[in-house]
């Protein structure tokens, strides 16, 4: 059975489709079967792994209007053990379209049609990652009913912790409404500019809050990282000698070794 991981941050800007993108790829490096959803409107996740949407027949939105299975719309990429579930600009109104399902069925939870359609695949893939809206509207609701748990992506600047608080409220009344077993997957470090004193300081102060939450690897504020998206692949296959590409297959290896630590510790 797949784990589900939501990465989650109602602030842009601070590296969750980078993160997403690259390290489903590197888990996919590092032999696990991946499955990569994107539930964002503006679609950068599919673009990322290469995937034209002007060539789609089908998205997640179709998936989670019920047009279409959840094996109708995934995709193969082109790299190692990686599929995805891509987006098309319809998800900017699905609200509205679970609003009219709601109203021909109201026995219809509208929070979780995302699980509805992940649980059709869930056991064909190690890991499922899920990568949100910047907001926490219907689409990150529907996110947090579907997963395991959750992801946080936090940048390495001034103001990194603003609208935490928000994100771990929403955490909190999912899991009192519609999901008790959701948990803190980790804290990702992003864009660290490791040449200022206040990237450090952030970092400090981060791992003060989150604790044993957050992740030993660090991802550094690179060019390659921002380049590699453009041209349609994750950065462990546009330059896999940068630091960017050993930061997120350290940051894969991270997660690996935390989920076989907590398989063991429940048997």
């Amino acid at each position: 059975m797949g784990k589900i991981i939501s990465l989650v941050n109602q602030k842009g800007g601070v590296g969750k489709t980078t993160t997403s993108i690259n390290l489903a790829a590197s888990l996919g490096l590092l032999d696990k079967k991946v499955l990569l959803v994107d539930i964002d409107p503006q679609g950068n996740a599919t673009t990322g792994v290469g995937v034209e949407k002007g060539t789609l027949t089908a998205s997640i939105n179709e998936a989670l209007i019920n047009k279409k299975t959840a094996s109708e719309v995934i995709v193969k990429t082109k790299f190692k053990n990686l599929d995805i579930m891509p987006a098309s600009i319809n998800l900017a109104v699905l609200d509205m379209e679970l609003n009219n399902m709601q109203k021909e069925d109201p026995t219809l939870v509208k929070g979780a049609q995302l699980k509805r359609v992940l649980d059709e695949i869930k056991d064909n893939y190690d890991y499922i990652l899920i990568d949100c809206p910047p907001s926490l509207g219907t689409i990150t609701t529907n996110a947090l009913t579907a997963s395991n748990s959750v992801m946080i992506p936090v940048q390495c600047e001034f103001f990194a912790l603003e609208g935490i608080m928000q994100l771990l409220n929403t955490i909190q009344v999912a899991r009192k409404k519609v999901n008790p077993n959701l948990e803190i997957e980790g804290v990702v470090l992003t864009m660290l500019d490791s040449r200022t004193i206040l990237g450090l300081d952030v970092v400090e102060n981060i791992r003060s809050f989150f604790k044993e939450k957050v992740y030993d690897t660090i991802v550094p504020r690179l060019i390659v990282l921002a380049e590699a998206p453009s041209h349609g692949k994750p950065i462990s296959y546009y330059n896999s000698k940068s630091k960017g590409s050993t930061a997120y297959i350290n940051l894969a290896k991270e997660v690996i070794d935390r989920n076989a630590r907590e398989e063991k510790g429940t048997r």
